[in-house]
């Protein structure tokens, strides 16, 4: 018969949990987009700084796997309108490296990698 756990005497604390660490779960990814995702003002817009011959891309987080997000994307399922119009395919070779992540470090990855790929002169779209 296993041993019965010491219940605590009255006034005694309780022993601290360790805090526990978030799961690293979640993904960045990146949608190559279709070179007429230009003719929209509101894309030129948002990418002043664009340079000619740079790809034009969508930078997301999900709790999926990236290719199931592009997949609900591309069937209009929660979907970003550009990457449900003009998405191409996922770009791995940028994102792949940093995933998978816990919640919060993946919202700040997503901001972060946005704006290295628009200082590279990549025409990119955030939600």
């Amino acid at each position: 018969m296993p041993a019965r756990p010491r219940r605590r005497e009255s006034g005694e604390a309780a022993k601290p949990k360790a805090p526990r660490k978030p799961r690293a779960r979640h993904h960045v990814y990146v949608v190559e987009l279709d070179d007429r995702v230009w003719n929209s003002s509101r894309f030129r817009r948002a990418n002043p700084g664009y340079q000619l011959g740079k790809p034009f891309v969508y930078v997301g987080m999900t709790g999926l796997d990236p290719d199931i997000r592009f997949d609900k994307h591309k069937a209009g399922i929660q979907a970003n309108s550009f990457v449900q119009e003009f998405g191409l395919r996922l770009l791995p070779a940028l994102y792949e490296h940093h995933n998978p992540m816990p919640y919060d470090d993946a919202r700040l990855m997503e901001v972060d990698l946005g704006i290295a790929l628009r200082k590279a002169g990549y025409g990119v779209w955030q939600a």
